[in-house]
């Protein structure tokens, strides 16, 4: 004994140090191998037994049991069968002696250290496992472990985490889905009686005045008074122990529901009971009981019951998540609604004492979670099923829910039920579209749940009725592009495009006059602006005017913001039928951003410039986007009315042009001067009038952008409107026969203006050559940059449009594009301007390669392979950083567009771009583990043989059609085996989107080229790929796409499945070390000849998980035990 003692000493003071916040990193260290040393002898845990009941040292008892954890999961094969039952009767000797005593995580611990073992063991060799932990659950005096240990079985059986044999985890899964319905019974026993033994004690409240609670609603909602009369008994009061016992009842029951399948085995007294803890979420006497000798101890208890309510709707959550309901469920779903919906009508009742939010406010935060998850299940999973429903009153519980959204004390909490509110529009949308006969009467129904709705979000999110929790809101912050107040807002927009779309009218009743209000304070605010010395100044000072005022304005900015939401739903087949709507808005709009831009609000002085004077750019910027979202609206106007008279459509454009050009400007701030631009561009774009160009001014704007004087503007702004003035000479106009486009006129003035931004720009190429001094080189730098960003937009706008118009701008770039590529030599070593350059080439080949000509094409792709040389590409790849590796990306995305054109021009340069890939770039990169540049290369790769298929298999129709034996002719096969062979090299890497997009590749491949079936691939490659493929399986390295590569496994195997089966199979087992002979035939043999997908990836992912089981076996067998 004297050993073990020494030991225990020993390890109790090498644990002490361990943990002490002097000991350095090296002696832990030491320490750490020590005690892993020690952990790998056999017997070991003889002296971690003796620890466990001898130190009261928690870091002793935790290393004891991950010694014991370590030899059960890992190497309980090689553990002698004397050992083995020893140790099952040991330990839980050891937690019923101290269960009570041990602290809880040490408890827990050995709790799953024991149920490992049933893991293994159980029923064969240890048999009373499981009725132990039914034995231990009935007796009074273990029940909270009992219930421990049955949470934890649930855990670890049912979902085994750790490696074990497919049969065997089919096993204990069986094994336990025969112990459900006792186990459930047991545990509805367990709470009914400890709710019935306190709720006679419980004190009935006398009767208040409001007390009537089991109203009309109730009972619509149950049926039968009886159950009304159950639901509304007194709440008990819980002593501690009862309590710990209940939420771990409820605790077993959420995880065992998240696995068992829905049946009558959840019996309804047991989901009744559920419902009875729910309640203690709800009831807020609950959390506040009267506190004895003013003793704290309440208002822990008080959290403890609010904590029962959460566990029971975490339980009543799992059953609703579940979307495959048996008949014989449905019933039972239905009373579990109705009840729920119950203790929703509870939390959201209006009395003298309370108001809803008051009442929301006291509930337990992670209580309104679980019900705010549970409504939403409902509306997601199960509205369709329950609508139908005579005795389910839909429309009263959007009422309730209605109450409960706007009485959120959170905004986390608003947004979730928001969320809720769209998936029910969503269902009510498409319900409408799949039954258009009866479209009225569903609306009819709903209606006025809806307009409610709809005027309860505008008011929410305007500062006139909701001022005190917008301002809470931050809209300074970016968190994934957005502040939490355009978040709020857009969430709220959102729920009001909805309901436009479900009811037009109503909605835009609702929110015009919202919007008129407001803008009658903007356009008042002419009256108060006065001249002073240094310019216009607001006559608005005292300081709660100035309030209001600011109120108004931002209100204005949202408003301006739902109408613009809201351009979609007057186009269309409805154009003609809300004409008269769109009109009033169009013209509302107008006439305030002409306002706008004439008084020069966003120049003007205030008495609170850091607050009005941003609100009033928000809201001139605002109304032109919002004008900017009707341009598709103006476009169809346009084309009803062009022939007859378009006098009306005339005004609204000039007059939004007005409003437009003084915007234009670099004196003016950002966000006014891109909304400017924005709006001119759709107009230039989107609605095309033929009589812009002639417009005053649009001229002035031209002149401004083409005079070398004038100020350029900030660089977003310059390339919008050069994008404008590009696409009102290049877009063919609406509504006009090919001879009346005066293309000839236009082509003079884009050339002229292409030349005029370009004009410095072609100056570089003499002086390009000569070496430069630093600051020379900046200044051509910065111009390099500032024409190509607009001469790129130029070419990317207009890339999808007519022919005729890509001739013209090529017509008018051709000198530019020559000077780029005499350039491009000379900047070869300067990373960030050779980025630009392929940039423009790129959105050149992508838009304009036809008009480019063949001759000039092939001069461009020349030059870039003579400069990429494979110094060149290494200095990039490897000496440049980020930009570098884009530069070669970007080159290869030229050759992606290069290879992909169809017919035979670019053919010839097919070799070139395969050996540039395979000799050049592949090299400098296989071996690299950044992902930079590969994915790039691979797909350039996949499209030169998926365009170019022929270049390697040259079958012809008739040779196909006579293909008896005839195989087709293979041509350049060292490069398409090289290539496969990169493919096959892929796999082995880490990078998990490689791999992804890869597979992919080789399966579009095999579909439209049948890849896997051609000889060379099936003979010489296909094999290798499935070993590949397995092996990755088997090592666990790239587990997100399991199904990806099971399919693709069996799509190879499916093209031989007899060599897979009789050649492929036993080779791949007779190469897998770290199993036996035996092994090996057992796996081969439940590798069942099947031959259709889902069986055939089912055998695949059998075989993996068997193969890993037996190694992790075999390595646990003591060195030299003899396998017979």
């Amino acid at each position: 004994m004297a050993s073990e003692e020494a030991s225990l000493r020993a390890l109790e003071s090498l644990m002490t140090e361990f943990f002490h916040n002097c000991t350095t990193n090296e002696r832990k260290r030491e320490i750490e191998e020590l005690l892993n040393n020690f952990a790998q002898q056999i017997g070991a845990w003889r002296f971690c037994l003796y620890f466990l009941s001898s130190t009261r040292n928690d870091y002793v008892m935790m290393y004891s049991l991950t010694v014991f954890e370590n030899l059960i999961n890992k190497m309980w094969l090689g553990v002698p069968s004397q050992d083995k039952m020893e140790i099952r009767s040991c330990l839980p000797k050891l937690l019923l002696a101290h269960h009570k005593t041990l602290p809880y995580f040490i408890r827990n611990k050995l709790c799953k250290v024991i149920v490992d073992i049933g893991r293994q063991d159980w029923p064969m060799f240890y048999h009373d496992f499981f009725t132990n932990i039914l034995q231990l659950i009935q007796s009074p005096v273990t029940t909270p472990l009992g219930l421990i240990m049955l949470k934890t079985t649930s855990e670890e059986l049912a979902c085994p985490r750790e490696d074990l044999s497919v049969a065997r985890k089919e096993e204990l899964r069986k094994l336990l889905l025969d112990q459900v319905q006792t186990v459930l019974g047991l545990l509805t026993g367990i709470l009914e009686s400890i709710w019935d033994k306190h709720s006679a004690t419980a004190a009935t409240p006398p009767p208040s005045p409001t007390s009537g609670e089991s109203g009309d609603l109730l009972s619509s909602l149950l049926q039968s008074p009886s159950a009304a009369k159950l639901l509304n008994q007194p709440i008990p009061i819980l002593d501690t122990d009862s309590e710990y016992i209940c939420s771990l009842a409820l605790e077993c029951l959420a995880h065992l529901f998240s696995w068992i399948p829905l049946s009558t085995s959840i019996t309804p007294s047991l989901l009744t009971t559920i419902f009875h803890f729910a309640r203690f979420g709800c009831d807020t006497r609950a959390r506040k009981m009267p506190s004895v000798n003013g003793s704290s101890q309440n208002s822990v208890l008080g959290q403890e019951r609010g904590r029962l309510g959460v566990l029971a709707m975490s339980c009543i959550n799992e059953l609703m998540s579940k979307n495959c309901v048996p008949m014989e469920f449905e019933e039972y779903l239905l009373r579990m609604f109705q009840q729920t919906f119950y203790l929703l009508q509870k939390i959201t009742k209006e009395n003298n004492a309370h108001t809803v939010k008051s009442r929301l406010e006291e509930l337990d935060e992670s209580y309104i979670e679980k019900f705010t998850d549970f409504l939403r299940l409902f509306v997601s999973v199960h509205l369709r099923r329950i609508e139908s429903y005579s005795q389910f009153p839909v429309v009263e519980f959007l009422a309730l829910l209605f109450k409960y959204t706007f009485h959120q004390p959170t905004h986390e909490g608003y947004f979730s039920c928001l969320d809720i509110w769209t998936l029910f529009l969503d269902y009510l949308t498409s319900k409408i579209k799949s039954r258009l006969a009866d479209k009225e009467a569903v609306l009819n129904r709903y209606e006025d749940a809806l307009v409610l709705l709809l005027t309860e979000v505008l008011n929410r999110i305007q500062f006139r009725y909701n001022q005190a929790q917008l301002e809470e809101l931050d809209d300074e912050t970016l968190d994934d592009d957005q502040t939490e107040w355009q978040r709020y807002l857009r969430q709220s927009l959102e729920v009001v495009a909805k309901v436009m779309e479900l009811l037009p009218t109503h909605a835009f009743s609702t929110l015009f006059p919202v919007l008129q209000d407001n803008l009658e304070v903007y356009l008042g605010l002419q009256q108060f602006v006065v001249t002073s010395g240094t310019g216009h100044r607001l006559n608005i000072t005292a300081e709660n005017d100035c309030r209001r005022l600011h109120c108004s304005l931002r209100d204005l900015s949202s408003l301006l913001q739902a109408v613009g939401r809201l351009a979609e739903y007057f186009i269309g087949d409805v154009f003609a039928a809300r004409f008269n709507d769109a009109l009033t808005v169009v013209e509302r709009l107008v006439k305030v951003t002409l306002y706008g831009s004439q008084i020069k609000l966003y120049n003007i002085e205030t008495a609170v410039p850091s607050v009005l004077k941003p609100d009033l750019i928000d809201v001139h910027a605002q109304s032109l986007a919002a004008l900017q979202a009707y341009a598709h609206w103006l476009a169809q106007f346009y084309s009803e009315v062009h022939r007859q008279n378009p006098e009306q459509f005339i005004s609204l454009v000039s007059t939004a042009l007005e409003a437009i050009t003084p915007l234009i400007s670099s004196k003016v701030q950002e966000k006014l001067l891109l909304s400017a631009c924005h709006l001119l561009v759709s107009l230039a774009t989107t609605v095309r009038p033929v009589f812009l160009i002639s417009i005053p001014a649009v001229q002035k704007v031209f002149n401004r952008i083409t005079d070398t004087s004038a100020q350029r503007l900030p660089d977003k702004a310059q390339v919008l409107v050069c994008r404008a003035l590009s696409n009102v000479l290049l877009l063919p106009w609406p509504n006009l026969p090919e001879g009346e486009q005066q293309w000839a006129v236009r082509s003079t003035n884009h050339a002229s203006l292409v030349s005029a931004l370009t004009r410095e720009y072609r100056q570089l190429k003499a002086t390009a050559i000569l070496p430069q001094r630093k600051v020379q080189l900046e200044d051509t730098k910065v111009i390099i940059h500032q024409t190509l960003s607009v001469l790129e937009d130029i070419v990317e706008s207009i890339s999808g449009e007519s022919t005729k118009s890509r001739q013209i701008c090529y017509q008018s770039l051709q000198e530019s594009v020559q000077v780029s590529l005499a350039l491009f030599p000379a900047f070869i070593h300067q990373s960030d301007v050779t980025d630009e350059m392929l940039s423009f080439f790129l959105t050149l080949f992508q838009g304009l390669r036809v008009q480019m000509g063949v001759p000039f094409t092939e001069q461009i792709i020349q030059t870039f392979l003579n400069m990429f040389t494979r110094e060149q590409l290494a200095e990039s790849i490897l000496h440049e950083g980020s930009t570098g590796c884009r530069v070669v990306e970007k080159f290869l995305k030229i050759l992606q567009v290069v290879v992909q054109e169809p017919g035979q021009v670019f053919k010839p340069f097919l070799p070139s771009v395969i050996s540039l890939c395979m000799e050049q770039v592949y090299p400098i990169i296989a071996e690299r583990s950044s992902p930079d540049v590969k994915a790039e290369l691979f797909e350039l790769l996949f499209q030169v043989l998926h365009h170019n298929w022929r270049y390697f298999f040259k079958s012809s129709v008739l040779a196909s059609v006579q293909r008896g034996v005839a195989e087709e002719q293979m041509e350049n096969e060292a490069q398409f085996s090289a290539i496969m062979q990169a493919f096959g090299q892929s796999f082995l890497q880490p990078d998990i989107h490689l791999f992804k997009q890869n597979l992919f590749y080789l399966e579009t491949l095999n579909t439209k080229q049948k890849l896997y079936h051609k000889k060379i691939f099936r003979t010489t490659m296909l094999f290798q790929f499935v070993n590949v493929l397995l092996q990755v399986l088997v090592h666990k390295s790239h587990d997100l796409l399991q199904e990806e590569i099971g399919i693709a496994t069996y799509n190879m195997a499916s093209v031989d499945f007899d060599g897979f089966y009789s050649a492929f199979l036993p080779e791949f087992l007779a190469s897998c070390d770290g199993v036996d002979s035996n092994q090996k035939n057992v796996l081969g043999r439940n590798f069942k000849m099947d031959r259709d997908l889902p069986s055939f990836t089912q055998n695949v992912h059998r075989l993996v998980n068997d193969l890993r089981y037996y190694r992790l076996c075999n390595d646990s067998l003591p060195p030299g035990t003899v396998k017979l």
